[in-house]
């Protein structure tokens, strides 16, 4: 049953972001952007931690689960280190994702060579 939760979250949220790149005139840029701020902001409210406990990765994979990754690492480091703590809590918590993404990006690189459009 948890895949089956984790798989409807998920699917939602992708199917918001292909919605609204279907339907509107905003650029996926925008769109990702507005996915990780949503996160933000619905972690901030309160509402984005029980979708995680209900749905697990179906949320915390797709960007608002990276906002909402960020919003929950500045309140903890906040709460640790005061105010000078939202400047690095974010980043430090996410610092494995974005580590990740870095080195694999670089790999990928090595093997194929980007082409203009």
């Amino acid at each position: 049953m948890e895949y089956i939760k984790a798989f409807v979250v998920g699917g939602v949220l992708c199917a918001v972001g292909q919605i609204l790149i279907d339907k509107t005139k905003l650029t996926p840029a925008r769109i990702l952007v507005g996915f990780v701020v949503a996160g933000v902001l619905l972690s901030a409210v309160g509402l984005y931690k029980p979708l995680v406990d209900f749905a697990g990765a179906g949320a915390t994979v797709p960007l608002s689960g990276f906002g909402h990754l960020l919003a929950k690492g500045v309140r903890a480091a906040v709460n640790d280190y005061g105010i000078l703590g939202a400047f690095a809590g974010g980043i430090s918590a996410a610092a494995g994702g974005i580590t990740a993404s870095i080195v694999f990006a670089f790999i990928i690189a090595l093997f194929f060579k980007p082409k203009d459009k």
